[in-house]
């Protein structure tokens, strides 16, 4: 347990009572905007805008405050086209045999293949690591907890951040992942979470016409 001396004091955003309602409806207008894209420009974006968005994604809660997350930063066009192979080979993998009837069926309204040439179009690529436990300073094994729970939360802030930011994203999820972390020369307590492209979109791009589940689907009142 923390010593009081431990605690600060807590200073809130102090959203009035009469501002609250407005401001919790224009945030949901906003992030209503957020769609995933695969129609990346290859637009340059500043180095430290990435960093002030990674900085937000490790504002995220975690599980005893591990902050069990490495955020992987990619802009190396070497790098990325080696991603690109490597995420492509398995994606053909996917498609061609691993992945089950019913999911290709799910994937065909979204026009999706194992071809990914955003992987090396967009500026950039953040590969999110989730980190199952910790090695101190002296190579010492510690417990991390709720390390998906946690390592989710932050990808989701990363998500807003880079939305707030006028960017695009798109979560990739090549199926294993393993390549990654060899690619990158991650050390043997990081998997890969998350392949995240961030970049502005194209001038023509598009994303397929879905909707969201209303409000009485995803919400009970008690």
């Amino acid at each position: 347990m923390h010593a009081v001396e431990d605690f600060i004091p807590y200073h809130s955003l102090e959203v009035s009572e009469e501002k609250m309602l407005q401001v919790t409806q224009d945030y949901y207008e906003k992030i209503n905007k957020r769609r995933s894209l695969r129609d990346f420009s290859d637009k340059p974006v500043e180095k430290e805008v990435i960093e002030n968005i990674i900085k937000a994604a490790s504002c995220a809660p975690s599980g005893a405050n591990k902050q069990p997350w490495t955020f992987c930063a990619v802009s190396s066009p070497e790098v990325k086209k080696n991603i690109r192979i490597a995420a492509e080979k398995e994606e053909y993998e996917g498609y061609h045999g691993r992945m089950s009837e019913e999911w290709l069926d799910d994937l065909k309204p979204f026009g999706t293949d194992w071809n990914k040439p955003f992987l090396e179009t967009a500026p950039w690529l953040i590969v999110v690591f989730k980190q199952v436990y910790e090695i101190d300073e002296h190579g010492i094994r510690h417990n991390n907890y709720y390390v998906n729970e946690s390592v989710g939360l932050a990808s989701g802030f990363l998500l807003n951040a880079i939305h707030e930011a006028g960017l695009v994203a798109l979560t990739h999820t090549p199926s294993p992942m393993n390549f990654l972390a060899k690619e990158l020369k991650r050390p043997a307590n990081e998997r890969p979470y998350l392949l995240i492209p961030v970049g502005y979109p194209t001038e023509d791009a598009k994303v397929p016409n879905i909707t969201r589940k209303p409000l009485k689907d995803i919400v009970e009142w008690y």
